[in-house]
């Protein structure tokens, strides 16, 4: 056996950095205005699942719902304002630099190529709206970019559409804590009913009525200070 390369013994070994996965929520809606109905789930869901941030994204111009009553500065304002602090909501705005309808594949897409291949991505939907996936543009799609979680209320007893019997029977997973790899799946989370919604809100504000402990405070200062919902908007 011959002499060492002391070179060689000088040689520090080369190191594997493996990096964790991050865990990634999104929860899109047009935030007409942001309520306590959607930070509360938010929230629950990212502790329950150990998210590492969870995306709240206003869409600019949703295809399945009708067009906000106020601006896409205004809300994008009031959801800033809502998460502020909060770890670990932040706020994605993409869809609002967008000059077309906001389609949640095309959204996929673009944040899939900016995370690694190994981050998983959770994709939250309300009931109806996940019994609504059939309409959805490239709808099949979905699940090669992100996990789906269906936030279920215990008073939700409609059923799912034919469409999505198959999809489920397939791909869903009774713990969402099981969930595994960083796309593919559907599991169910059970939300503490909240009865409240931005209709309500709307309606409270168009008529001079007060909607305080029904958004943040920081989000009722911006509605108050910019005139926001009142009867002559």
């Amino acid at each position: 056996m011959g002499d060492l390369d002391p070179l060689a013994s000088m040689m520090t070994p080369a190191v594997t950095v493996t990096t964790a996965s991050k865990r990634i929520g999104i929860l899109g809606g047009t935030f007409d205005p942001v309520h306590i109905g959607h930070l509360r789930g938010a929230l629950e869901v990212a502790d329950a699942l150990g998210l590492d941030e969870l995306r709240l994204v206003p869409s600019a111009r949703p295809p399945h719902r009708d067009v906000p009553q106020v601006s896409a500065q205004d809300r994008l304002a009031m959801v800033e304002r809502a998460v502020d602090g909060v770890t670990p909501l932040v706020v994605d705005a993409r869809e609002l630099q967008r000059d077309k309808p906001s389609y949640s594949i095309d959204t996929l897409e673009l944040m899939r190529a900016e995370l690694a291949a190994q981050d998983q991505v959770f994709l939250l939907l309300g009931w109806d709206a996940f019994c609504g996936l059939p309409t959805w543009h490239r709808w099949e799609e979905l699940l090669q970019h992100c996990h789906i979680l269906v936030l279920q209320r215990p008073d939700a007893d409609s059923e799912p559409p034919d469409a999505l019997r198959n999809l489920l029977a397939a791909r869903s997973v009774s713990d969402p804590l099981a969930l595994k790899g960083p796309s593919g799946q559907i599991a169910f989370v059970w939300q503490t009913p909240l009865a409240v919604s931005a209709t309500q809100i709307r309606q409270l504000l168009a008529s001079g009525k007060s909607v305080r402990f029904l958004v943040p405070d920081a989000v009722l200062a911006y509605i108050d200070a910019h005139g926001l919902y009142r009867a002559s908007n």
